[in-house]
């Protein structure tokens, strides 16, 4: 029995999100020893038996930080990973650069490819540069925005106008996000979004249907049915996502056959376009009334909650949660043999 070492948790506002995930994938895995290991808000790891507690008591009190920073013993007795860890700090590609230099598999991305999916401006011009169709936006820095905050409001209104989004750079799960309608709200929208990063984009409100689609599979990947996510709320944040009842998620989607095609195929060609591997959800607008996708992110590491839309695009195709999960290791093998060679 191998034993596979689920890493959850993580110092990211996508902390809660994680142990859900890790919760779900460590019940997907009866068929392996499951060594998890939490990293608290901190940063700091911790051993198999605290871990546990979080992971498997939904009631447990959070622990308390470590003072210190270390590996956990045993880490050594790990076969495989599964970092489930989501946002920055985790699916980044820093802890992809730690697992890479511990010469053991992992699932997911490695770190380049993760890092460009977790940055928002860097992702941006990759997928323009691939001639990929997105959302027009703005990108900026704190330095850009402080030194000429109403240079910056002209620019929003004339190239973008409102009601626009405002958006960290390195965040995912809507942690940070604010739908701005008017001028007065823009400098509210940018101080939350700078709470989370140095850097930010402005980007324009489509009126669009929200269209995801999955991709699994390394050198051959393969893309799942589309699915469309609705909900009555005034765009899909946080809460939104993650509160049972609040989203709908339709899966097939009722799209046209050819804007499946189209989703299929660009989701795949982000997908080879950075680099990832093993995972990955893309999500789009589709613009009705011009007939047009345009690619909103890339997610390296997406959520596996009972909310999440990754696992049950594959449930779709008749691949059940603990298949699902043990595909990824499977994909982690492989593409940890191929770098052997």
């Amino acid at each position: 029995m191998q034993t596979v070492g689920l890493i959850f948790g993580g110092k990211s506002g996508e902390h809660d999100i994680s142990i859900a995930s890790a919760r779900a994938i460590a019940a997907g895995l009866p068929d392996y020893r499951v060594l998890p290991f939490y990293i608290d808000r901190a940063g700091f790891w911790h051993n198999p038996r605290e871990s546990a507690a979080v992971l498997y008591d939904a009631n447990f009190a959070l622990l308390s930080p470590c003072d210190h920073f270390y590996l956990p013993p045993e880490t050594t007795e790990v076969d495989i990973w599964f970092p489930v860890l989501h946002g920055p700090n985790g699916e980044d590609g820093t802890v992809q650069g730690l697992l890479t230099l511990m010469q053991k598999p992992f699932v997911g991305s490695g770190v380049l490819a993760s890092a460009i999916g977790m940055d928002k401006i860097v992702m941006k011009s990759v997928f323009a540069k691939a001639g990929i169709p997105q959302v027009k936006y703005l990108p900026c820095t704190r330095q850009q925005w402080y030194r000429q905050p109403a240079l910056w409001q002209d620019k929003v209104e004339l190239e973008l106008q409102y009601p626009c989004f405002v958006k960290p750079s390195n965040m995912g799960s809507s942690v940070g996000i604010s739908k701005v309608r008017q001028r007065g709200e823009l400098i509210a929208a940018v101080e939350l979004a700078l709470r989370h990063d140095d850097r930010f984009l402005i980007e324009e409100g489509v009126q669009g249907r929200e269209i995801e689609c999955g991709v699994l599979g390394n050198d051959q990947p393969m893309a799942s049915p589309v699915g469309e996510i609705t909900y009555s709320s005034d765009f899909y944040d946080y809460d939104t996502k993650y509160t049972p009842g609040k989203a709908d998620l339709i899966i097939p989607a009722l799209l046209p056959p050819s804007v499946v095609e189209i989703v299929q195929e660009l989701s795949v060609k982000a997908f080879q376009t950075i680099g990832a591997r093993g995972l990955a959800r893309v999500d789009f607008f589709y613009v009705e009334a011009a007939a047009t996708v345009l690619l909103n992110e890339i997610n390296t590491m997406p959520g596996f909650t009972q909310t999440s839309m990754y696992p049950k695009l594959w449930e779709a195709t008749g691949l059940s949660f603990p298949a699902l999960c043990q595909r990824l290791l499977e994909l982690a093998q492989q593409e940890y043999a191929k770098m052997k060679r």
